[in-house]
Formats: structure tokens, C-alpha cells, sequence
């Protein structure tokens, strides 16, 4: 069905189409950044550090470069004045590598071995004897030392506020007062994060897996001091990213430094333990939850404190209570963030940063108040749903977040659900349902593009997009199709190399929105000039009509009365080769100058939850079904039902893919994930992926994702909204508060394991 509907022109918006690169991926066709080919590269391999706070007293070299093939090894002594302090993923101070001695946390990169051979390199970095001068580390919450800030408003985030939510909790009749905790997470996306620079005169090429091509690039300009015009980053493919490869890190510019130094082109492909501390991470949080609320369910008071672990320079954090002070209508509402800094690398975006941890408490405590109500579950949530943002009192753009919870019920068989906690049994299994609101702001970015067709109807887009594993190709490839009305087979998409038009970074599910916008925006204008040109020659079945009632489809200029004129004739009255057009698009909201930053490198967003007109989410609801064996407390969730409206769905068999990739990672974030820490060092144990806990096939049973359509006109012009990131929030709640229903055990820090409920 899916080529069926690819190969129809026209149309093909909402249709499933298999992705234009498939093939490339699927036979290793396709190039990601370590497999660019390079002339005579030199290799290079990362020595970190063994400690997490402290200062390096000297290194002893002499072994390393004894080393057959060591060509350079670069250290804070020799290379630490060449490169300006990185900035972290919020654009403020973070930790720093070579630029001095200091030593920040585990597993800092402290010096860079280059050689011949990756082996050679390898063989001398674990030669290299680094001496320290050792502090003890504060490693989390509640290790001494730990510094705590109390977040103000500002630029980047805001902290709800209405009302009186203190006076109000007091005053409740049915209150509700719990803690939750979530863990440090790590993102491990397929491909390592890999760095090559090469180097040609006074101009560098980076390739490297990033989901920020000009970020990326002006980021590293800045550090090593460079014309933004000298500095150019590729990346085609990425092999995963989920927000690990959404801020430039430290260890680029060092690679850039050794390939200058040892004039060849270096190749960096770190190991998969060390990007645990080379990039960023999910930190853990804490959270107080408060709910007050009349006998009815109607909420009275929220009041929502949250606590972040950040680095010691960095004050990065995620502060999700902007979105859980808009989930439901509540009079009186409080919130509150604060960054603990501790001994450790600086966290980062990652799939649904703040969502993830901060919906999680909410929709547990709402479980919770249910449970204390005698209220279903879904009936609390519909007492209190709002079609204006509990805030500051916008509309939603759309908000259909009981029809998914209606659709998902159906489906899942919420209805067979016997309420009483530990009262449904399968043999020696207790079986638990529980659901949980997802949730996930509609944002949106400034984009530029360039597009061209041919009278022969064949068309190019270029623009900087980022492929991370989400069909962007194939999205590009179905819009413009269906704007020019040609097939998707004729669209030829080139995006991966920031010598093409910028777009912001593909991060807050923002990708989709921006980029198609941008490319539908470039369609038009090519159909306005040939429409302009054919009611303004002086012949032709078009003449004098109005160019606004011509549209493009079937290789063809179509006009009122099914008139038509080949795109040949249309196209060749205005070029002899192809009309080309350069488009800029800035989404409402955001300053006219917004695409003008984009060529800086910098990235600008129309928020969905801070836009001044309307509040923009998408919505959704998840369900799912686990048992407890009653005899040894194995958990298993054997069937989930996940519902979700956002909008436009360009390409539905894409969004089902990502939809249920984030359940499943929902799944694993409430029963297998956790970087354990050794509190004594502030040290990651379980750095690699067989200590750290994913699952596997057997863990994952019945999975169905539900399409609730929705027409929402506001969001932007295509009605499109991010589904990359929804699909993994509130899973974890769903999933604890299914334990809950199967056993009467409140567990209220993740991951939920089998020594909790023993």
C-alpha cells in the first residue's frame, strides 16, 4: 500500500510512503560521518581522567610516545592555550577539557593521543600516566558538598505561577503530598559519537554525527577563532541521536587542534563507555508533588518543586513544571526548580528532556488522588481537562487529549478493569492496568531552503536538515511532491552539509514542523511565478485568469474547469533549465531577524507553551498492562495501547515507527533504565550497554499506536506538530501506576525494580 500511494503525484501528504533512503541505509550504502573517506587520516584516541575532582600535577609521556606510530599527544600543557572554553547545551559556561588542569568530573577528557593506527593510538593512550592531586567528589543529592541554586525566570525558562496553591492545599478537602524520584539516564544511539577534521589551507571540514549543523559549526569557529565562512560540517546520516548529538561537545575543537598539528586529516571514534562522559546525559531529578482537590476530583491547588543535577560551572536544567503547571484546569498553582551542582559531566537534552521526568510525578500523583478519590483514573483526568491553558488563560491551538484517552481506552479494554489494587489475577500472575496523559509542546524554528524544477517535472530541495533515524529525507521528498504535484520518486532531497541553507536544529520536535513549512513556503513561490507568467503572457489557455486559481498537479498547470498545461510549457516560459527559488520562512511569534541568526549559528524557536497568541501541545494517552509474578516480584509489561493527536501527519508510516519507538523507550525508562553511580568517586559503573539496562525483544509484547486525526489550523500553516519526542512521555507514570493496580505498592523512584515490591 505504501508504494501504491508514493509512486500517486499528488496527494501524498498523509499517505505512508517507505523511506527514499532505505535502501542506501539497509545495503551500507549510506555514509555516516567516521565512514567519509579521507586521505591518509591519522588516528586519534581520548586518555580521561580517573578521578572527578581534583587537578593534574604532571603526565608521564615518555612511554606513550614510544609507541611505533605516535605522531602527537596533546595535553593541558602543550595545546590547553589553542582553543576557547566551550559553551554547554544552554549556551551558558560548562566544564572544560584541555584549556587548563582542572579536572571536573569522571572520565574528562584530559589528553589526545594521534598515531598512525587506531590500534597505536589505542595501545599509547593506556601508556599515558597522568598525576593528580585528588579532592573528594560530591557525586549527588545527597553527597556532601553539593551545592544547591534555586532557579529564577529567565530568557530560557519560567516557573508558573497562580494564585495562592499553599493557602489553597491547606484548605483542600482531599489532599495529596508525595515525593518521586527519576534516575541518571543515558542516550546510547547506535553510532559512537565520532569526530574527523580535515583540513584544507585556512578551512576545516568537520564530520561528525550532529542534530545542529550550523550550531555545530559556528560553535567550533568560536572556540578555535575562525571565519564562520572557513568551517563546514557534514553529517548525512546520523546513527541516532535522541539529543546527545543536539550540542556541540569538547572534544571537537581538540580533534580540529591534532589534525592542524600533525597536518592530516584525524579520525576520532571513541569507545562506547567513554561517551558516557564525553557527551551529555537525562540528570536525575527529585520532585515534590502537592494536590488539593474538592471530593468531586475538581482541582484546587498544584504545587510542582523540582530538583536538577548539574555540573559545578553549569547551571543546565531541563524545568519540565512549564508543562506540568498547563496538563490540567487548577486555580491556584506553584512551581518551583533548582539546579544542584555536583561533581559531574553536564547533562544535556535528551528525548523529551523535560517531559520525561517532570510528567512522571504529575501523572503519578494524579493516579494517586484517583485512587484516594475512588474516581477512575480517566474520569480524574476529564473532570479536569481544559480547552484554556490553566496558566495564563490562552486557548489551546487544539487539544484532544480525552478523545485519545477514549480511543486508547477502547482499544486497551479499560473497561474490563476491576479498580481494586491486587484484585485481578492470571495464575501466579497479578495483572495491573494503569494510563497516564503524554504530553509534548508544539515548537516551531525559523528555516531557510533551496528548491528547483525542471520542465521535465523533476525537482531538488536543499537545505541543512539533519537525517538522525527519522525519515527526513523521505518528509522532504513527500512535501514537495505533493506541493508540486509531481511523484515522490522526482524529488531529489540533499540536507547533512552546512554549505547548504540553514535550519534550526533538530531538537524539540521542532524538525518536521520547520522544515516542511520552509519547503512548502519554496513550493508556493515557484507556483506563483509560473502561474504569475502564464496569465501574464500573451497567449495560452491561461491568459488574463487569475493566478491565484491555479494550482500544480499531475505534472501539470490545472486551472478552474480542469483546464490544464504541461509543466513543460508552464516552466519553459520562464527558464530554459529550471526556475530555482531561495526561501526563508519565520514562524509567528518569532523576530523578523530570526533567519538571519540561523546563518550565525543561532538557533531561535516559537515555543509551544510561551507563544503569546494560543498554548500548542500535541497530546496523547498511554496504557499499559503489567504482571507481578506474586511468588519472586518479576515485572513484565506484556501489552500497551498508546493514543496520540498532532496535527498533520505527514507520513504516517514514518510516525508510527516513532510513536512506538518512544513507548517502547517509555517502557524502558520505568522498568531498565538507570546509570548507577559509585557515590564514593562520582563514577558511572554500568558505562557500557550490557550493564546498562534496555530491553530486548522478550521484554516488549503487544504494542498498538492509535492515530486520533486532528485538524489544528493555528499550530502553523501545515498544522503539523512534533511527534518525535511525545511518544516516550508518561509511559514511566503509566507503567507505576500499573504496578500499583497489580500489587498496592506505591513506588515512587525509578526504575521500578524487583527488590521494590519484595
Amino acid at each position: 500500500m505504501a508504494d501504491d500511494a508514493g509512486r500517486r503525484p499528488g496527494g501524498h501528504i498523509g499517505q505512508p510512503h517507505v523511506r527514499i533512503d532505505g535502501r542506501a541505509k539497509v545495503t551500507g550504502q549510506a555514509r555516516y560521518p567516521a565512514d567519509e573517506p579521507t586521505t591518509n587520516p591519522a588516528w586519534a584516541y581520548l586518555v580521561i581522567s580517573a578521578i572527578a575532582r581534583g587537578r593534574i600535577r604532571g603526565m608521564q609521556l615518555e612511554a606513550a610516545r614510544a609507541v611505533p606510530g605516535v605522531l602527537d599527544i596533546l595535553n593541558h600543557a602543550n595545546v590547553g592555550q589553542e582553543v576557547k572554553s566551550p559553551m554547554g547545551p544552554d549556551g551558558k559556561p560548562t566544564t572544560t577539557t584541555l584549556e587548563s588542569d582542572r579536572v571536573w568530573h569522571d572520565g574528562q577528557i584530559v589528553a589526545v593521543v594521534v598515531a598512525d593506527s587506531f590500534e597505536a593510538a589505542r595501545e599509547a593512550a593506556y601508556k599515558v600516566v597522568v598525576d593528580y592531586e585528588a579532592e573528594t567528589p560530591s557525586a549527588t543529592f545527597d553527597s556532601p558538598g553539593v551545592q544547591a541554586e534555586a532557579l529564577k525566570t529567565d530568557a530560557t525558562h519560567s516557573y508558573p505561577l497562580k494564585g495562592d496553591a499553599a493557602a489553597a492545599f491547606a484548605a483542600a478537602p482531599v489532599k495529596l503530598d508525595a515525593r518521586y524520584e527519576t534516575p541518571t539516564q543515558h542516550h546510547n544511539p547506535l553510532e559512537l559519537f565520532t569526530t574527523t577534521c580535515v583540513w584544507d589551507g585556512p578551512k576545516l571540514t568537520i564530520y561528525e554525527p550532529t542534530q545542529s549543523m550550523w550550531g555545530l559549526k559556528a560553535a567550533v569557529a568560536r572556540q578555535l577563532g575562525l571565519d564562520l565562512v572557513n568551517v563546514r560540517t557534514v553529517s548525512r546520516f546520523a546513527g541516532g541521536g535522541f539529543g546527545g548529538k543536539g550540542a556541540p561537545t569538547s572534544r571537537t575543537a581538540w580533534i580540529a587542534v591534532a589534525a592542524r598539528r600533525v597536518k592530516r586529516p584525524v579520525k576520532l571514534v571513541p569507545t562506547r563507555d567513554q561517551g558516557f562522559t564525553i557527551a551529555t546525559y537525562r540528570a536525575e531529578t527529585q520532585h515534590h508533588i502537592q494536590l488539593g482537590a474538592e471530593r468531586s476530583g475538581r482541582l484546587l491547588a498544584l504545587s510542582h518543586e523540582g530538583w536538577e543535577i548539574s555540573s559545578r560551572p553549569s547551571s543546565y536544567n531541563v524545568s519540565g513544571t512549564t508543562t506540568t503547571a498547563r496538563m490540567y484546569a487548577c486555580p491556584n498553582i506553584a512551581t518551583k526548580v533548582s539546579v544542584v551542582h555536583a561533581d559531574r559531566n553536564t547533562p544535556g537534552f535528551m528525548r523529551a528532556p523535560p517531559d520525561t521526568p517532570y510528567m512522571f510525578p504529575l501523572e503519578c500523583a494524579m493516579d494517586e488522588l484517583a485512587h484516594e478519590l475512588g474516581i477512575d483514573p480517566i474520569e480524574l483526568r476529564r473532570i479536569n481537562d481544559t480547552q484554556t491553558d490553566p496558566v495564563d488563560g490562552k486557548p489551546y491551538s487544539s487539544r484532544s487529549l480525552m478523545k485519545c484517552f477514549d480511543a486508547a481506552a477502547a482499544k486497551f479494554g479499560w473497561a474490563r478493569r476491576n479498580p481494586q489494587p491486587g484484585s485481578m489475577r492470571d495464575g501466579d500472575w497479578l495483572v495491573g492496568y494503569g494510563c497516564a496523559t503524554s504530553c509534548y509542546p508544539s515548537n516551531i524554528g525559523p528555516a531557510t531552503a533551496r528548491l528547483s524544477l525542471t520542465p521535465q517535472g523533476k525537482a531538488a530541495i536543499q537545505l541543512a536538515g539533519h537525517e538522525i533515524g527519522t525519515g527526513a529525507y523521505t518528509l522532504m521528498a513527500i512535501v514537495v511532491a505533493d506541493r508540486l504535484g509531481l511523484a515522490v520518486e522526482d524529488v531529489q532531497v540533499t540536507m547533512g552539509d552546512s554549505d547548504l541553507p540553514p535550519v534550526p536544529g533538530a531538537g524539540g520536535s521542532n524538525n518536521a514542523a520547520s522544515t516542511t513549512n520552509v519547503a512548502a513556503k519554496a513550493c508556493e513561490e515557484i507556483r506563483h511565478k509560473l502561474a504569475l507568467a502564464a496569465v501574464q503572457a500573451g497567449a495560452g489557455i491561461f491568459a488574463g485568469a487569475d493566478p491565484a486559481g491555479l494550482k500544480l498537479a499531475d505534472r501539470a498547470l490545472v486551472g478552474p474547469g480542469g483546464r490544464r498545461e504541461p509543466l513543460a510549457t508552464a516552466v519553459s516560459r520562464i527558464s530554459s533549465g529550471a526556475i530555482e527559488v531561495h526561501v526563508e520562512n519565520v514562524p509567528q511569534g518569532l523576530a523578523p531577524d530570526a533567519a538571519a541568526a540561523l546563518y550565525q549559528g543561532k538557533m531561535s524557536m516559537s515555543r509551544g507553551a510561551e507563544r503569546k497568541d494560543v498554548t500548542a501541545f500535541a497530546f496523547g494517552a498511554q496504557f499499559v498492562e503489567v504482571r507481578v509474578h506474586r511468588r519472586t516480584c518479576e515485572i513484565r509489561a506484556p501489552r500497551a495501547v498508546s493514543a496520540f493527536a498532532a496535527g498533520t501527519i505527514v507520513n504516517p508510516l514514518a510516525a508510527h515507527s516513532q510513536y512506538q519507538g518512544g513507548a517502547i523507550w517509555g517502557i524502558s525508562s520505568a522498568l531498565h533504565e538507570a546509570t548507577e553511580i559509585d557515590r564514593r568517586v562520582a563514577r558511572y559503573v554500568n558505562d557500557n550497554i550490557a550493564d546498562y539496562l534496555i530491553p530486548v525483544n522478550a521484554d516488549i509484547g503487544e504494542m498498538d499506536v492509535i492515530f486520533v486525526p486532528e485538524e489544528d489550523h493555528r499550530v502553523n500553516p501545515l498544522g503539523i506538530k512534533g511527534i518525535g519526542e511525545i511518544g516516550i512521555v508518561g509511559m514511566n507514570a503509566a507503567v507505576a501506576n500499573a504496578v500499583f493496580h497489580a500489587t498496592g505498592r506505591r513506588i515512587r523512584k525509578l526504575p521500578i525494580r524487583i527488590e521494590d515490591l519484595l
